[in-house]
Protein backbone atom coordinates (compact mmCIF):
# COMPACT_ATOMS: atom_id res chain seq x y z
CA UNK A 1 0.00 0.00 0.00
CA UNK A 2 1.35 3.26 -1.25
CA UNK A 3 1.76 6.40 0.98
CA UNK A 4 -0.81 8.31 -0.33
CA UNK A 5 -3.07 5.05 -0.06
CA UNK A 6 -3.06 5.53 3.87
CA UNK A 7 -3.58 9.27 3.89
CA UNK A 8 -7.08 10.27 5.44
CA UNK A 9 -10.18 11.47 3.05
CA UNK A 10 -10.38 14.51 5.19
CA UNK A 11 -6.14 14.88 3.80
CA UNK A 12 -7.58 15.16 0.14
CA UNK A 13 -10.75 17.21 0.74
CA UNK A 14 -8.14 19.82 2.34
CA UNK A 15 -5.69 20.06 -0.72
CA UNK A 16 -8.37 20.14 -2.63
CA UNK A 17 -9.70 23.31 -0.79
CA UNK A 18 -6.19 24.75 -0.76
CA UNK A 19 -6.25 23.61 -4.71
CA UNK A 20 -8.97 25.88 -5.15
CA UNK A 21 -8.27 28.59 -3.59
CA UNK A 22 -4.97 29.38 -4.81
CA UNK A 23 -3.91 32.72 -5.94
CA UNK A 24 -1.40 33.52 -8.71
CA UNK A 25 1.58 35.72 -9.14
CA UNK A 26 2.30 37.48 -12.45
CA UNK A 27 5.06 34.99 -12.86
CA UNK A 28 2.83 31.98 -11.92
CA UNK A 29 0.67 33.64 -15.08
CA UNK A 30 3.29 33.79 -17.41
CA UNK A 31 4.77 30.43 -16.40
CA UNK A 32 1.32 29.33 -17.84
CA UNK A 33 1.44 31.12 -20.60
CA UNK A 34 4.25 28.88 -22.09
CA UNK A 35 2.97 25.44 -21.77
CA UNK A 36 -0.59 27.26 -23.73
CA UNK A 37 1.64 28.96 -26.41
CA UNK A 38 3.61 25.37 -26.91
CA UNK A 39 0.47 22.62 -26.86
CA UNK A 40 -2.12 24.79 -27.50
CA UNK A 41 -1.74 27.95 -30.33
CA UNK A 42 -1.73 25.41 -32.78
CA UNK A 43 -5.73 25.04 -32.68
CA UNK A 44 -6.68 28.08 -30.38
CA UNK A 45 -4.41 30.48 -31.57
CA UNK A 46 -2.34 32.61 -29.18
CA UNK A 47 -5.57 34.66 -28.05
CA UNK A 48 -7.51 31.66 -27.83
CA UNK A 49 -10.28 32.61 -30.61
CA UNK A 50 -9.38 30.66 -33.46
CA UNK A 51 -11.88 28.08 -32.73
CA UNK A 52 -15.41 29.30 -33.09
CA UNK A 53 -16.85 26.55 -30.57
CA UNK A 54 -13.83 26.40 -28.61
CA UNK A 55 -13.14 30.02 -27.83
CA UNK A 56 -11.35 30.66 -24.97
CA UNK A 57 -10.95 34.18 -24.62
CA UNK A 58 -14.16 35.46 -23.37
CA UNK A 59 -13.59 32.67 -20.30
CA UNK A 60 -16.72 30.67 -21.01
CA UNK A 61 -16.70 27.11 -21.40
CA UNK A 62 -19.39 25.14 -23.05
CA UNK A 63 -17.92 21.41 -20.70
CA UNK A 64 -18.24 22.31 -17.77
CA UNK A 65 -20.93 22.94 -15.17
CA UNK A 66 -20.88 26.44 -15.46
CA UNK A 67 -20.10 28.74 -18.48
CA UNK A 68 -17.17 30.09 -16.00
CA UNK A 69 -15.90 26.28 -15.15
CA UNK A 70 -14.02 25.50 -11.94
CA UNK A 71 -10.71 25.30 -11.71
CA UNK A 72 -10.78 21.93 -11.03
CA UNK A 73 -12.48 21.15 -14.31
CA UNK A 74 -10.70 23.12 -16.49
CA UNK A 75 -7.20 21.06 -15.11
CA UNK A 76 -9.25 18.02 -15.82
CA UNK A 77 -9.98 18.95 -18.96
CA UNK A 78 -6.52 20.20 -19.56
CA UNK A 79 -5.11 16.88 -18.21
CA UNK A 80 -7.19 14.52 -19.92
CA UNK A 81 -9.01 15.60 -23.11
CA UNK A 82 -12.19 15.73 -24.39
CA UNK A 83 -12.70 12.01 -25.70
CA UNK A 84 -14.39 11.73 -29.39
CA UNK A 85 -12.86 15.68 -30.25
CA UNK A 86 -9.79 17.59 -31.11
CA UNK A 87 -8.75 18.23 -27.79
CA UNK A 88 -6.16 15.65 -26.50
CA UNK A 89 -4.80 15.84 -23.28
CA UNK A 90 -1.67 17.26 -22.04
CA UNK A 91 0.19 14.60 -20.78
CA UNK A 92 4.06 16.14 -19.95
CA UNK A 93 2.17 18.79 -17.41
CA UNK A 94 0.96 18.34 -13.30
CA UNK A 95 -1.91 19.67 -11.48
CA UNK A 96 -0.26 22.83 -10.51
CA UNK A 97 1.13 23.47 -14.25
CA UNK A 98 -2.51 22.83 -15.97
CA UNK A 99 -3.49 25.60 -13.13
CA UNK A 100 -1.47 27.76 -14.11
CA UNK A 101 -2.41 27.83 -17.74
CA UNK A 102 -6.14 28.13 -16.31
CA UNK A 103 -4.72 30.94 -14.57
CA UNK A 104 -3.24 32.53 -18.24
CA UNK A 105 -6.91 31.49 -19.68
CA UNK A 106 -8.51 33.96 -17.22
CA UNK A 107 -6.58 36.55 -18.15
CA UNK A 108 -8.16 36.50 -21.76
CA UNK A 109 -11.21 37.80 -20.75
CA UNK A 110 -9.90 40.40 -18.29
CA UNK A 111 -7.50 41.65 -21.25
CA UNK A 112 -9.14 41.80 -24.58
CA UNK A 113 -7.25 40.93 -27.72
CA UNK A 114 -6.34 44.54 -28.26
CA UNK A 115 -7.03 47.48 -26.24
CA UNK A 116 -6.58 49.91 -29.00
CA UNK A 117 -9.74 49.86 -31.29
CA UNK A 118 -7.90 51.13 -34.58
CA UNK A 119 -7.57 48.29 -37.32
CA UNK A 120 -4.02 47.66 -38.17
CA UNK A 121 -2.50 47.29 -41.76
CA UNK A 122 0.03 44.50 -42.20
CA UNK A 123 1.73 45.87 -45.15
CA UNK A 124 2.01 49.42 -43.50
CA UNK A 125 3.28 47.73 -40.19
CA UNK A 126 5.81 45.61 -41.98
CA UNK A 127 7.15 49.35 -43.97
CA UNK A 128 7.30 51.09 -40.16
CA UNK A 129 9.22 47.60 -39.18
CA UNK A 130 11.80 47.56 -41.48
CA UNK A 131 12.34 51.62 -41.33
CA UNK A 132 11.09 54.32 -39.23
CA UNK A 133 10.96 51.75 -36.18
CA UNK A 134 14.50 50.45 -36.79
CA UNK A 135 13.51 47.02 -35.09
CA UNK A 136 15.72 45.10 -37.67
CA UNK A 137 18.97 46.82 -36.11
CA UNK A 138 18.24 43.99 -33.13
CA UNK A 139 15.78 41.73 -34.17
CA UNK A 140 15.39 38.72 -36.89
CA UNK A 141 12.78 38.11 -39.13
CA UNK A 142 13.17 34.78 -41.52
CA UNK A 143 16.54 36.01 -43.24
CA UNK A 144 16.46 40.11 -42.75
CA UNK A 145 17.61 41.50 -39.70
CA UNK A 146 20.04 41.17 -36.05
CA UNK A 147 20.13 38.56 -33.37
CA UNK A 148 20.64 40.80 -30.76
CA UNK A 149 16.99 40.36 -29.81
CA UNK A 150 14.11 37.78 -30.06
CA UNK A 151 13.63 35.88 -33.87
CA UNK A 152 10.25 37.19 -34.10
CA UNK A 153 9.58 35.24 -37.32
CA UNK A 154 6.76 33.01 -35.59
CA UNK A 155 5.72 35.70 -33.17
CA UNK A 156 1.89 35.89 -34.35
CA UNK A 157 1.87 32.16 -33.48
CA UNK A 158 3.09 32.71 -29.86
CA UNK A 159 1.94 36.15 -28.26
CA UNK A 160 -1.25 37.36 -28.66
CA UNK A 161 -1.97 40.74 -29.78
CA UNK A 162 -2.78 42.51 -26.38
CA UNK A 163 0.79 40.84 -25.62
CA UNK A 164 2.57 42.57 -28.97
CA UNK A 165 0.80 46.00 -28.06
CA UNK A 166 1.81 46.17 -24.38
CA UNK A 167 5.87 45.05 -25.07
CA UNK A 168 5.81 48.18 -28.08
CA UNK A 169 4.47 50.78 -25.84
CA UNK A 170 5.42 49.01 -22.65
CA UNK A 171 8.54 47.04 -22.54
CA UNK A 172 9.58 47.03 -19.24
CA UNK A 173 6.55 45.46 -18.07
CA UNK A 174 6.58 42.27 -19.59
CA UNK A 175 10.78 41.65 -20.30
CA UNK A 176 10.87 37.80 -20.29
CA UNK A 177 13.79 36.55 -18.41
CA UNK A 178 15.24 34.50 -21.47
CA UNK A 179 15.57 38.05 -22.80
CA UNK A 180 17.69 39.60 -20.13
CA UNK A 181 20.82 41.79 -21.33
CA UNK A 182 24.05 41.73 -19.08
CA UNK A 183 26.69 44.58 -18.33
CA UNK A 184 30.45 42.72 -17.54
CA UNK A 185 32.81 44.54 -16.29
CA UNK A 186 36.64 42.77 -16.49
CA UNK A 187 39.42 42.65 -14.37
CA UNK A 188 41.09 45.24 -16.78
CA UNK A 189 38.14 47.72 -16.86
CA UNK A 190 36.64 46.64 -19.82
CA UNK A 191 33.10 46.99 -20.05
CA UNK A 192 30.91 44.88 -22.44
CA UNK A 193 26.85 44.67 -23.07
CA UNK A 194 25.03 41.63 -24.42
CA UNK A 195 22.25 39.49 -24.68
CA UNK A 196 21.99 36.51 -21.92
CA UNK A 197 22.81 32.95 -23.69
CA UNK A 198 23.61 31.15 -20.68
CA UNK A 199 25.70 31.81 -17.04
CA UNK A 200 26.30 28.84 -14.63
CA UNK A 201 28.61 28.72 -11.59
CA UNK A 202 31.98 29.24 -13.23
CA UNK A 203 31.10 31.32 -16.81
CA UNK A 204 28.84 33.60 -18.57
CA UNK A 205 28.02 33.47 -22.48
CA UNK A 206 27.05 36.40 -24.15
CA UNK A 207 25.78 37.92 -27.57
CA UNK A 208 27.51 41.37 -27.87
CA UNK A 209 26.55 44.05 -29.66
CA UNK A 210 28.30 43.08 -32.63
CA UNK A 211 26.68 39.49 -32.53
CA UNK A 212 29.80 37.90 -31.33
CA UNK A 213 29.03 35.03 -29.24
CA UNK A 214 31.50 35.42 -26.54
CA UNK A 215 32.41 33.57 -23.17
CA UNK A 216 33.77 35.06 -20.11
CA UNK A 217 34.93 32.79 -16.79
CA UNK A 218 33.35 34.57 -13.74
CA UNK A 219 36.91 34.50 -12.01
CA UNK A 220 37.87 37.04 -14.83
CA UNK A 221 35.26 39.71 -13.77
CA UNK A 222 35.15 42.80 -11.73
CA UNK A 223 31.31 42.66 -11.70
CA UNK A 224 28.42 41.51 -13.36
CA UNK A 225 24.95 43.02 -13.72
CA UNK A 226 21.69 41.68 -15.48
CA UNK A 227 20.20 44.85 -16.25
CA UNK A 228 16.54 45.22 -14.75
CA UNK A 229 15.01 47.52 -17.99
CA UNK A 230 14.86 45.88 -21.60
CA UNK A 231 17.15 46.92 -24.11
CA UNK A 232 14.02 47.98 -26.04
CA UNK A 233 12.44 51.40 -26.56
CA UNK A 234 9.45 51.98 -25.65
CA UNK A 235 7.20 53.31 -28.96
CA UNK A 236 4.69 55.13 -27.45
CA UNK A 237 5.58 58.55 -28.69
CA UNK A 238 7.77 57.29 -31.50
CA UNK A 239 5.16 56.10 -33.00
CA UNK A 240 1.06 57.39 -33.77
CA UNK A 241 -1.71 55.11 -32.74
CA UNK A 242 -2.05 54.44 -36.10
CA UNK A 243 1.48 53.28 -36.91
CA UNK A 244 1.15 51.57 -33.30
CA UNK A 245 -1.91 49.37 -34.43
CA UNK A 246 -0.36 48.58 -38.35
CA UNK A 247 3.04 47.10 -36.31
CA UNK A 248 0.94 45.13 -33.91
CA UNK A 249 -1.21 43.62 -36.87
CA UNK A 250 1.86 42.80 -38.98
CA UNK A 251 3.66 41.31 -35.82
CA UNK A 252 0.49 39.20 -35.45
CA UNK A 253 0.30 38.05 -38.87
CA UNK A 254 3.97 36.52 -38.36
CA UNK A 255 2.93 32.89 -38.02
Amino acid sequence: MTFAMRLPFTFFLCAAALFAQHSYSAADIEDGGRPYRANCTACHGPDGNALPKADLSRGKFRRTSTPEGTENELVTIIEKGIPGTAMVPIESINDFQAATIVAYLRTFADNPSRTSALAGDPPRGKALFDNKGGCLSCHRVNSAGSRLAPNLTLIGANRRTVELEHALVDPNAQANPQNRFVRLVTKDGSTVNGRLINIDTFSIQILDSDENLRSFARADLRESAILDKSAMPSYKDKLSAQEIADVVSYLASLR
